[in-house]
């Protein structure tokens, strides 16, 4: 198999950034080198110049050793948030559709909550449909889930105890239904043990369904009859039948359409990416969810990592606020290196650390000690919190190293440390000069 023109630009210049100590990750490499490679008359001192750039700018933005990243990052992501907004619902694109941002999007995300509160997702659609108007509404037709209510009115005869479900003919054309199709999803959903299904008054496509009570079976010897509660049985059917779904995916209450530049964009209010990538004419690299776990469980824990990333840097850049990338980073890699995506909490990160006493310094200071004390926990004070309590230097930034000064024999200081020891301490002199002159008294002590 040949090589393209990019990948020979990327060995090229993998090999001249690691001529000078510099190994550029690939995420650097690849799209530099794609963009060089749709470039004509690029020459090989051109991508010299390129290298020399790249390694450059590589070792401008690299972190000094032990430096506090993890604060750092915390600090430029923290300072920023208290001057986020409050508010939970934005217009997303479409006038009828509400997304949570700000603040409280923020606040999911590191919390790591399980199901947002605005569940939604951006389905992209294939080459051949995305500018096809009818294509992309019937794909958003199979996408937005149609229930019984969707198509037909339910109403209850108390005096014939019985259901009457009424086809209503423009809303079943309007969601690519028929009469039939009602009759098959009823027919399949309704349990014969305690309903019958059969035709009502009308004719053609809206002629009505009826569902009357079933029979109940005779009481078997031995056990006593059940108390008979038709009106509940009544009411309990008309229930069942308002939440059969006819056709499109659960949890997908709206799929909206927009057009944005010359493709058409469907947005959908709920999300299932799983069934929405199984759907023919869907785009699979492109579409997405603002469900973090959903996209966990469908595509893995990397997929889940870039999709914090990209949600987090979005909302902090819809509020207008600039966080670097790397710091957005640092805290995704931390909440998905074990596997899975654990919250930056007291039931996730914070709550596992193994010092006793960063644990106790964030929540639950009395519980964290009383159980250390119980299992014999032992704190080796590796960490900058558990340090600043105890109040030693922290082992980081000048704090990191330490320095011992060793002479060597036969410095100046060896020197010194080779000179002979002082003489004891002598009596203090008593005895005056004769011409009756006190003078001092004189010692030869020495330290």
């Amino acid at each position: 198999m040949t090589e393209t023109k990019a990948e020979k630009f990327q060995q090229e210049i993998a090999r001249l950034a690691k001529n000078e100590g510099v190994e550029l990750p690939r995420g650097i490499l690849v799209p530099t080198c794609e963009k060089l490679a749709a470039h004509r008359g690029i020459e090989a001192e051109d991508v010299r110049k390129v290298a020399k750039e790249l390694v450059r700018r590589y070792r401008k933005v690299e972190v000094d050793a032990h430096e506090s990243v993890g604060i750092v990052a915390a600090q430029s992501i923290g300072e920023p948030g208290t001057q986020m907004t409050l508010r939970t619902f934005h217009y997303a694109g479409v006038a009828e559709m509400n997304v949570t941002l700000g603040l409280p999007r923020l606040i999911e995300l590191v919390d790591a909550r399980r199901v947002p509160s605005t569940p939604m997702m951006t389905v992209y659609l294939d080459r051949g449909v995305r500018t096809d108007e009818k294509k992309v509404h019937e794909i958003a037709l199979k996408i937005e889930v149609t229930t019984v209510p969707d198509v037909a009115a339910i109403g209850t005869v108390v005096e014939e105890l019985k259901v009457v479900v009424a086809p209503r003919t423009q809303l079943l054309e309007a969601r690519g239904l028929s009469r039939a199709d009602l009759d098959r999803v009823l027919t399949e959903s309704l349990d014969k043990r305690y309903w019958t299904l059969s035709n009502g008054s009308g004719g053609g496509e809206s002629r009505t369904f009826e569902i009357h009570l079933a029979e109940r079976e005779p009481t078997k010897a031995g056990k006593e009859p059940e108390e008979e509660m038709p009106f509940k049985r009544l009411l309990a059917a008309a229930e069942e039948v308002r939440s059969i779904r006819i056709k499109g995916l659960s949890s997908i209450k709206r799929a909206l359409i927009k057009k944005e530049g010359a493709e058409w964009v469907i947005y959908t209010e709920g999300s299932n990416l799983d069934g929405v990538l199984q759907i023919a004419g869907v785009d699979r690299a492109r579409t997405t969810t603002n469900s973090v776990f959903e996209i966990y469980r469908v595509l893995g824990v990397e997929a889940a990592r870039t999709a914090l990333i990209q949600e987090a840097s979005r909302t902090l850049s819809e509020q207008g606020l600039t966080v670097d990338i790397r710091h957005i980073m640092l805290v995704s890699d931390l909440m998905t290196n074990e596997g899975d995506i654990r919250a930056i909490g007291r039931h996730g990160i914070s709550g596992k650390k193994t010092s006793v006493l960063a644990r106790a310094a964030f929540e639950i200071t009395a519980n964290h000690l009383l159980r250390a004390a119980i299992t014999g926990e032992v704190d080796e004070l590796k960490g900058v919190a558990e340090n600043i309590i105890v109040g030693q230097p922290i082992a980081l930034g000048t704090g990191a190293v330490d320095l011992i000064y060793r002479p060597a024999a036969g410095a100046t200081g060896g020197e010194h440390a080779k000179a002979p020891k002082p003489k004891a301490a002598e009596p203090a002199a008593t005895a005056a000069p004769s011409s009756g002159h006190a003078g001092p008294a004189t010692t030869t002590a020495s330290k």
